[in-house]
Protein backbone atom coordinates (compact mmCIF):
# COMPACT_ATOMS: atom_id res chain seq x y z
CA UNK A 1 0.00 0.00 0.00
CA UNK A 2 1.52 3.23 -1.34
CA UNK A 3 0.46 6.49 0.92
CA UNK A 4 -1.83 7.20 -1.97
CA UNK A 5 -4.03 4.25 -1.47
CA UNK A 6 -6.05 3.27 1.68
CA UNK A 7 -6.09 -0.19 3.69
CA UNK A 8 -7.86 -1.43 0.75
CA UNK A 9 -6.18 -0.15 -1.92
CA UNK A 10 -8.74 2.59 -2.94
CA UNK A 11 -7.14 5.74 -3.90
CA UNK A 12 -7.03 8.81 -0.81
CA UNK A 13 -9.51 11.31 -1.50
CA UNK A 14 -7.98 15.18 -1.53
CA UNK A 15 -10.37 18.08 -1.26
CA UNK A 16 -8.36 21.26 -2.43
CA UNK A 17 -8.97 24.28 -1.31
CA UNK A 18 -7.47 26.94 -2.93
CA UNK A 19 -8.39 30.38 -4.74
CA UNK A 20 -6.11 30.76 -7.66
CA UNK A 21 -7.01 28.50 -10.26
CA UNK A 22 -3.69 27.41 -11.74
CA UNK A 23 -2.69 26.99 -8.52
CA UNK A 24 -5.88 24.79 -7.85
CA UNK A 25 -5.21 23.07 -11.84
CA UNK A 26 -1.52 22.10 -10.51
CA UNK A 27 -2.26 20.63 -7.47
CA UNK A 28 -5.17 18.67 -9.47
CA UNK A 29 -2.06 17.51 -11.90
CA UNK A 30 0.24 16.44 -9.24
CA UNK A 31 -2.49 14.64 -6.55
CA UNK A 32 -3.68 12.56 -10.37
CA UNK A 33 0.14 11.84 -10.53
CA UNK A 34 0.58 10.11 -7.57
CA UNK A 35 -2.43 8.16 -7.85
CA UNK A 36 -4.81 10.13 -5.10
CA UNK A 37 -8.47 10.89 -6.33
CA UNK A 38 -9.58 14.81 -6.40
CA UNK A 39 -13.09 14.77 -4.98
CA UNK A 40 -13.06 19.10 -5.68
CA UNK A 41 -11.84 21.73 -5.82
CA UNK A 42 -12.89 24.40 -3.88
CA UNK A 43 -12.48 28.51 -4.19
CA UNK A 44 -14.77 30.30 -1.65
CA UNK A 45 -14.11 30.66 2.07
CA UNK A 46 -18.10 30.01 2.78
CA UNK A 47 -18.29 26.71 -0.03
CA UNK A 48 -15.19 25.31 1.45
CA UNK A 49 -16.71 25.47 5.09
CA UNK A 50 -19.85 23.58 3.79
CA UNK A 51 -17.96 21.23 1.95
CA UNK A 52 -15.60 20.16 4.84
CA UNK A 53 -18.26 19.98 7.46
CA UNK A 54 -20.31 17.59 5.21
CA UNK A 55 -18.29 15.70 2.72
CA UNK A 56 -16.33 12.87 3.16
CA UNK A 57 -12.75 12.72 2.13
CA UNK A 58 -9.29 11.41 3.52
CA UNK A 59 -7.26 14.61 3.73
CA UNK A 60 -7.55 18.36 2.15
CA UNK A 61 -5.04 20.73 1.00
CA UNK A 62 -5.99 23.94 2.21
CA UNK A 63 -4.47 27.59 1.10
CA UNK A 64 -3.99 30.11 4.18
CA UNK A 65 -5.28 32.84 1.59
CA UNK A 66 -8.74 32.61 0.23
CA UNK A 67 -9.62 35.82 -1.43
CA UNK A 68 -8.41 37.69 1.21
CA UNK A 69 -10.06 36.01 4.01
CA UNK A 70 -8.07 33.78 6.70
CA UNK A 71 -9.27 30.13 6.02
CA UNK A 72 -8.22 29.06 9.72
CA UNK A 73 -11.69 28.64 10.21
CA UNK A 74 -11.96 25.68 7.38
CA UNK A 75 -8.83 24.40 9.19
CA UNK A 76 -10.68 24.67 12.71
CA UNK A 77 -13.79 22.09 10.99
CA UNK A 78 -11.06 19.96 9.42
CA UNK A 79 -9.53 19.04 12.54
CA UNK A 80 -12.71 18.66 14.70
CA UNK A 81 -13.39 16.06 11.83
CA UNK A 82 -10.23 14.80 12.38
CA UNK A 83 -9.49 14.92 8.49
CA UNK A 84 -5.50 15.45 8.22
CA UNK A 85 -4.87 18.29 6.18
CA UNK A 86 -1.87 20.48 5.12
CA UNK A 87 -1.53 24.45 4.25
CA UNK A 88 -0.39 26.28 0.96
CA UNK A 89 1.07 29.84 1.46
CA UNK A 90 3.30 31.74 -0.41
CA UNK A 91 4.56 33.17 3.42
CA UNK A 92 5.66 29.56 5.09
CA UNK A 93 4.80 28.68 8.74
CA UNK A 94 5.48 31.69 10.35
CA UNK A 95 2.67 33.63 12.13
CA UNK A 96 0.76 30.83 12.08
CA UNK A 97 -1.23 30.60 15.96
CA UNK A 98 0.55 27.83 17.74
CA UNK A 99 -2.60 25.36 17.68
CA UNK A 100 -1.76 24.68 13.98
CA UNK A 101 1.85 24.38 14.52
CA UNK A 102 1.69 20.90 13.70
CA UNK A 103 -0.04 20.99 10.01
CA UNK A 104 2.58 20.34 7.81
CA UNK A 105 3.17 23.76 4.98
CA UNK A 106 3.68 23.34 1.90
CA UNK A 107 5.25 26.84 0.92
CA UNK A 108 4.81 28.40 -2.68
CA UNK A 109 6.42 27.78 -5.00
CA UNK A 110 6.53 24.18 -4.75
CA UNK A 111 7.50 20.60 -6.38
CA UNK A 112 5.66 17.50 -6.58
CA UNK A 113 8.02 15.77 -4.34
CA UNK A 114 7.46 18.38 -1.78
CA UNK A 115 3.64 17.61 -2.04
CA UNK A 116 4.05 13.94 -1.96
CA UNK A 117 6.17 14.11 1.38
CA UNK A 118 3.44 16.07 3.14
CA UNK A 119 0.82 13.56 2.09
CA UNK A 120 3.28 11.03 3.10
CA UNK A 121 3.65 12.14 6.36
CA UNK A 122 0.18 13.33 7.58
CA UNK A 123 -1.13 9.80 6.25
CA UNK A 124 1.70 7.94 8.45
CA UNK A 125 0.26 10.45 11.07
CA UNK A 126 -3.53 9.54 10.26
Amino acid sequence: MTSANDAAGSPRRILIIEDEVLIGVLLEDMLMDLGYQVVDTVARIEDAAARVATSDFDAAVLDLNLNGQSSLPVADILISRNVPLIFVTGYGAQGLPARYQTVPVLQKPFRQEDLERHLKAVFAGA
